[in-house]
């Protein structure tokens, strides 16, 4: 009885010390990165009941970092080995472009509890699994690659397609609705039996197995507080209502002071949507009750002057930087980036 108190005290030491290593992260961005908000004197056009949080085109980033962190190991893993891929790379960036938005979003209403919640939430998640998947692949990962020799194994091949088809999916649909026991099966099913296909059955399998009971969980909880906004409203200018009304998802609410105002999706549809406008000589006045938005773009070389943050892109040959300009200037910027040398990913709605 006691060998087991010892031990189970043991392993309460062990779980403690991990719980303050995950934390660790969140008390730097609360310390160092939040500032008291600014109070904006932005007169909006569109009805109070379509604005959404200003700091929020800031503050969804940090869970379009971790989508595209799972893009960037895609692409490592497509001709390469998951141990290649830099685990810990990915979670700094997470915490360290979060700390510079925080920072920004003092200026544009601030950072809310209830974000913080959220964000925090996914961060200490993507980080706890992260270091998971890096302590497997540089030891037992790393040396079933050291077993198998050059030539990949079925499962390899197998694993890195689920990985880009699931990173993509991300694009415009939650995580949780991904179907993680039908990628465990695809697994089983082509599993040719040699050591490298076992040891990479058995490890994702147990992956899968994790992600599949956690996704029913945050799935429940989505529920109980209800899912986001679909839609959004902004007002825009230089374009007819009849020619507004062909853009496919876009509906015509009718005209606003400084231009027609319309309802579009969210989140990866908006991004095309707005950028096809933009090309088609459309042009923004206002987005969501906002005067201010956050775009990432990716180009070739280092940090552009404009950008709140940048960091290279794992798996590409390439930088990722943030960028927060005015909703006016937004069309022109697209327009402009048609020539290089940076290329749109993704514009961050509210």
């Amino acid at each position: 009885m006691r060998r087991l108190l010892k031990w189970l005290f043991r392993l309460g030491l062990v779980l403690v010390l991990l719980a303050g290593i995950l934390l660790l992260p969140v008390g730097y961005v609360e310390l160092s990165c939040i500032r008291k908000p600014v109070e904006a004197n932005y007169a909006a056009l569109l009805p109070v009941e379509h604005h959404r949080a200003e700091s929020r085109t800031l503050l969804t980033y940090p869970e379009w970092h971790i989508v595209h962190a799972y893009d960037d190991y895609a692409w490592v893993i497509s001709d390469g080995d998951p141990h290649q891929f830099g685990f810990l790379r990915a979670i700094t960036g997470f915490w360290s472009s979060l700390c510079e938005l925080s920072y920004a979003s003092a200026e544009h209403g601030g950072f809310p509890d209830e974000t913080k919640q959220m964000v925090y939430t996914i961060g200490v998640s993507f980080t706890a699994e992260m270091l998971a998947k890096a302590a497997y692949e540089e030891t037992i990962g790393r040396l079933a690659t050291l077993m198998r020799g050059k030539e990949r194994a079925p499962l390899d091949d197998l694993s890195a397609r689920q990985a880009m088809a699931y990173a993509k999916f991300l694009q415009q649909v939650p995580w949780y609705q991904w179907d993680f026991s039908m990628d465990a099966q695809e697994l089983l099913d082509n599993n040719t039996g040699s050591f490298r296909d076992t040891e990479r059955l058995l490890a994702l399998q147990l992956e899968y197995g994790v992600k599949s009971i956690y996704a029913g969980v945050i799935e429940q909880a989505v529920v109980s507080v209800g899912a986001d906004e679909l839609r959004l409203r902004m007002v825009v200018h230089d374009a007819t209502a009849e020619i507004l009304a062909g853009y496919e998802g876009v509906t015509v609410i009718g005209p606003n002071n400084e231009g027609v105002e319309i309802e579009t999706p969210r989140y990866r549809e908006l991004t095309d949507l707005l950028n096809r406008m933009a090309q088609d000589g459309v042009n923004f006045t206002e987005i969501a009750g906002n005067d201010d938005i956050l775009l990432t773009a990716t180009a070739p070389g280092g940090r552009v002057n404009s950008a709140l943050y940048s960091f290279p892109r794992q798996g590409y040959d390439d930088f990722r930087h943030l960028i927060l300009l005015k909703v006016t200037d937004l069309a022109q910027r697209l327009r402009e980036m048609q020539t290089g040398p940076l290329t749109l990913e993704h514009i961050h709605d509210y």
